[in-house]
């Protein structure tokens, strides 16, 4: 009599808007931690791909394979991007999308050891994490898919490719294509060094190649009849380090030379520098950016070069939604932190103390951090999703703790145990979400009501990057 009665309770719940059964939460956490090895090898194996922006041909193939196997219909190449997908299940409203990240950076690679050693003949690694948030997005869809079928729960679940996060802008070709224009929440998120699900923003962004053109000669010879473009690169940085000076407060600058030359004794002809700036309004990011053009106009003019450059890409701030973050935080912390094994242990105890003042001490992967409203200086073509459509996400301890991104630290442990565990940790939050979400109609309305509310209702979408198709080949 009373397990029909617990039964006909939790029927009852599934049924009931905004009523979310303990029962299918716990049946999906288990459902996620049966399936380890598959998101494992997945993250392994992309890890291993180490693709970057834009040329993620194997990384995005292997998720697509394992979306269409378990009955996701592809749709590949959106927005004119080769990498770029869409894989949907079911029918209907409401529709949840989950991004997927699957990049590598260039210039960075580690084994998966505690100690620095890099690969031999590699050029690229996952440094930021993104085998792992695409492996545990990639999860979270294929359990969140499975019960919505178990509960005949009307719905879509949508995971979105997103191709070159990592300087490519992907997200904002597909916002700018209409991909979101249907969706009614989307969900990120990332790995890091800690668990929080705080309601973060980031810095707006644009970055561009600036190429300089001159006269080549003999730099003994006949220096008189050359016009160097590395003069040209080095007069224009030297006026942006200046301003540096005169710009608010929260701006970010910064540069590499590409190009300048290949031999001492030849006068280059053309050198190239690659800039970003960032500020947490996109407006400031605009004005800012007008006094970097003048000042490459004024160093081509005073070095009797020539000077043009290349948008190639622009980010948004991304728009916090608190409705949708606290429901998060409440989420990750049923879920709970990482716990580390003995072998696990002695890895971060090593990775540890190769680390520059780290932020966290050892044993908070397993805790969570409090929930807050912060800026974060980093940039993401999230933030161009998250004024399209309610967005929430989150951060997990895929890496030890203290551990910055873009590092080879970060590197090691996304291609081992302790970063798998993260990537599961991220997938069984994301699918709680997603089922309190399906059921809670009141929930997606005050979630879409603060969106409306934050983001003006006189809001105009411009791509940071203006109308320029995607840069495939920014890598190169």
């Amino acid at each position: 009599m009373f397990k029909r009665s617990l039964t006909a309770i939790c029927l009852i719940a599934i049924a009931l808007p905004g009523v979310v059964s303990a029962q299918d939460e716990d049946a999906m956490i288990d459902f996620i931690d049966g399936r380890y090895e598959e998101t494992a090898n997945m993250a392994r194996a992309i890890w291993e791909f180490a693709e970057v922006g834009y040329q993620e041909t194997e990384s995005s193939g292997l998720l697509q394979q394992t979306l269409g196997g378990e009955g996701f219909a592809i749709e590949p190449g959106v927005a004119g991007i080769p990498t770029a997908f869409v894989a949907s299940h079911g029918n209907g409203g409401p529709v949840i999308a989950i991004l997927a990240e699957f990049d590598a950076l260039p210039g960075i690679n580690q084994d998966s050891i505690p100690d620095r050693l890099p690969i031999e003949g590699k050029t690229a690694g996952h440094a930021c994490g993104h085998n792992l948030f695409g492996a545990g997005s990639v999860g979270a869809a294929i359990a969140i898919k499975h019960w919505l079928e178990e509960t005949g729960t009307p719905g879509t679940v949508r995971l979105i490719g997103t191709p070159a996060e990592e300087g490519g802008s992907g997200k904002v070709y597909m916002v700018r294509e209409g991909l979101f224009d249907d969706v009614d929440i989307a969900f990120h998120w990332h790995p890091g060094d800690r668990n929080s699900a705080a309601a973060r923003t980031t810095l707006a962004n644009r970055s561009a190649k600036f190429r300089f053109r001159g006269v080549s000669a003999h730099a003994a010879g006949a220096p008189e009849k050359a016009r160097s473009a590395l003069d040209g690169v080095e007069a224009f940085n030297h006026m942006v380090n200046l301003m540096r000076e005169h710009v608010p407060q929260e701006t970010r600058i910064h540069y590499v030379i590409t190009a300048g030359g290949n031999a001492p004794n030849v006068v280059p002809d053309f050198a190239e520098a690659f800039y970003y700036v960032r500020h947490p309004e996109a407006v400031k990011v605009r004005e800012i950016w007008e006094r970097l053009e003048a000042a490459a106009r004024g160093a081509a003019m005073g070095t009797g070069t020539e000077v043009d450059w290349e948008i190639i890409h622009g980010n948004h701030p991304l728009l916090v939604n608190e409705t949708l973050a606290k429901m998060m935080d409440e989420k990750l912390r049923m879920i709970g932190g990482v716990s580390y094994n003995e072998f696990e242990r002695t890895f971060a105890e090593q990775i540890h103390a190769s680390l520059n003042d780290p932020s966290l001490p050892l044993g908070s992967q397993e805790e969570i951090q409090p929930y807050s409203v912060s800026l974060g200086y980093g940039s993401t073509d999230v933030g161009d999703v998250s004024i399209a459509v309610p967005t929430v996400g989150l951060s997990t301890a895929t890496w030890v703790p203290g551990t910055s991104a873009h590092s080879w630290q970060s590197t090691a442990a996304s291609g081992m145990t302790i970063g798998y565990k993260g990537a599961q940790v991220a997938a069984k939050t994301l699918t709680l979400a997603a089922i309190e979400l399906f059921q809670n109609e009141d929930l997606r309305r005050r979630a879409k009501a603060e969106f409306d509310e934050r983001r003006g209702g006189d809001f105009q979408y411009e791509a940071l990057l203006g109308n320029r198709p995607p840069p495939l080949d920014y890598r190169n």
